[in-house]
């Protein structure tokens, strides 16, 4: 069996970065749900997801980007997400644009962390 996601961590002084590569489906969801999970209950809550390498993304990845949304706002964290245009595409047909803070860059991201929670 081959790994269908792949994914590497970095943690800054008060954010987390996870850069995935792969496919976000119903074989990586759970686990992906399940680290990060993990991660964001140990801190720091506020994360961003660099999505741009991911080739494919399906209804249970999405459930799972907005499963780890509401896990880190519930931890008083936010959860921003790097994407690129099969990814982008995908969350507009299900109109989370908004609720998933897609961003176009990991600078977009880290900026959009700076400003004020509301």
């Amino acid at each position: 069996m081959t790994v269908s996601l792949r994914g590497t961590r970095e943690v800054k002084e008060n954010y987390q970065i996870f850069r995935l590569t792969g496919l976000l489906d119903a074989f990586s969801e759970p686990t992906l749900r399940k680290v990060i999970g993990e991660h964001i209950d140990e801190g720091p809550a506020d994360v961003i997801l660099v999505l741009s390498q991911i080739d494919f993304i399906d209804s249970s990845g999405l459930g799972a980007l907005v499963q780890l949304v509401k896990k880190a706002q519930g931890c008083g964290g936010s959860l921003q997400i790097v994407t690129n245009p099969r990814v982008t595409q995908t969350v507009k047909l299900v109109r989370l644009e908004k609720f998933l803070s897609l961003q176009d860059t990991l600078e977009a991201a880290e900026e959009s962390l700076k400003k004020p929670k509301k």
